[in-house]
């Protein structure tokens, strides 16, 4: 009986991993460019080839919305003269992105964003002393279009409904 309920404790705990796990094999992984395409995407995985050996710090986030435009911009600003490698995860019907910049540090005088037209909150985790994770939580389901820009380097994000 004791291994039965074992095996069933196993079994319940393996299918949740899995649920919750990203689906890679069926999940775009889509390359962001240097230049706004407005192609905008409600799920999946983005990356860059970004600056691997230069370190860089994240000196502010900042946000704008005009409503002509119809799309909520954030750009997060770096002080590399091209943006940190960069991986990042976009849920827009779980109202989410993930970011995770490499070799980047989190200035200590950054101040959040908070609350917006689109945007809930932003939380920073630095999980290791040399990568910054970044959670941005929406207030409703979004999708994104996103690319980046040099001199200096700024990861650019256009949301809208």
């Amino acid at each position: 009986m004791r291994r039965l309920f074992s095996a069933i404790v196993a079994l319940l705990l393996m299918s949740s991993f899995y649920v919750s796990a990203q689906d890679l094999l069926n999940t775009r992984i889509r390359m962001i460019s240097s230049r706004k395409r407005a192609i905008y995407f409600d799920k999946g995985v983005f990356h860059n080839d970004g600056n691997k050996r230069e370190s860089s710090i994240l000196n502010k986030i900042r946000e704008s919305y005009v409503s002509s435009r119809g799309y909520e911009r954030v750009v997060f600003d770096f002080s590399s003269v091209t943006p940190p490698a960069i991986y990042g995860s976009l849920a827009g019907k779980q109202k989410k992105i993930y970011l995770d910049f490499f070799n980047t540090k989190i200035s200590k005088d950054i101040v959040s964003i908070g609350s917006s037209k689109y945007i809930s909150e932003v939380n920073f985790f630095p999980i290791e002393k040399d990568s910054l994770s970044v959670e941005i939580i929406f207030k409703t389901e979004i999708v994104a279009d996103i690319f980046f820009l040099e001199k200096p380097g700024r990861l650019v994000i256009d949301v809208k409904k």
